[in-house]
């Protein structure tokens, strides 16, 4: 059985890290989770940050995201928001992942999620970087397939492995390295 990662809304916003970690769950790498208000803030903040962006473009993408992963979905985690010890507006992050079960959350705001707060439900706080490094650790062939299969299907523009790699690197830099220092390359073709 894999494991659960709740995903929180800042690791699904940049689109080449949201695709990355989601084609490695679509391969039962780890099973996702999240609730309706990370993806709503997700769209909110993608909203706002990015007014170049279609608005009905990041709803589809909301949408697809739901549809692809219906079982992602966490509910009746409400009741757990107050007693949760962790940055205020974090709690509910924290409070889902406890409903889900799940064993780590993906975030780039790890000083929300202090120890003393996490520890008592043996969750752990990984930034997506930390947490890619590991899916390369358990599955290097699979999560060498997912970069390459990523770049092909990025048509507009088309990339290569190695450039899907350079737009990542901004993200997640040690992932990147140990992709490139792995005896899974070349990348460039």
């Amino acid at each position: 059985m894999t494991f659960v990662a709740l995903l929180d809304a800042n690791v699904l916003w940049s689109a080449p890290l949201r695709d990355t970690i989601l084609r490695a769950a679509r391969r039962d790498l780890f099973r996702p989770a999240w609730t309706e208000a990370i993806l709503a803030e997700v769209a909110g903040s993608l909203k706002r940050r990015r007014p170049d962006l279609d608005p009905e473009r990041i709803d589809r993408t909301v949408g697809i995201i739901h549809t692809k992963f219906p079982a992602a979905l966490v509910e009746g985690y409400e009741a757990l928001i107050p007693i949760m010890q962790n940055d205020q507006g974090d709690r509910h992050v924290l409070a889902a992942a406890v409903r889900a079960g799940a064993q780590v959350i993906v975030t780039s705001n790890v000083r929300d999620f202090p120890a003393a707060a996490c520890s008592p439900y043996d969750i752990d706080i990984q930034p997506p970087d930390e947490f890619l490094c590991h899916l390369w650790h358990l599955r290097p062939p699979a999560m060498a397939q997912i970069l390459r299969e990523q770049a092909a299907d990025l048509h507009k523009p088309p990339q290569t492995p190695r450039q899907v790699l350079d737009t990542l690197e901004r993200s997640v830099p040690t992932f990147v390295a140990t992709a490139l220092q792995s005896q899974y390359g070349p990348w460039d073709s």
